[in-house]
């Protein structure tokens, strides 16, 4: 009897999937560290109100 080829065709679009989905998160970690690093370098310095 053949195997049924939809599970591992399952698996490969789920570990796909999974891999875009890591490559996304790590991405989105870059450009937040680096996005704070520049708003508090182009950031004017806090004014004191009296």
């Amino acid at each position: 009897m053949a195997k049924n080829r939809n599970t591992f065709e399952k698996r490969r679009r789920e570990m796909e999937k999974k891999r875009k989905a890591d490559e996304k998160r790590e991405r989105r970690r870059a450009r937040r560290e680096s996005g704070n690093e520049s708003e508090e370098a182009t950031a004017p310095p806090a004014q004191e109100v009296e």
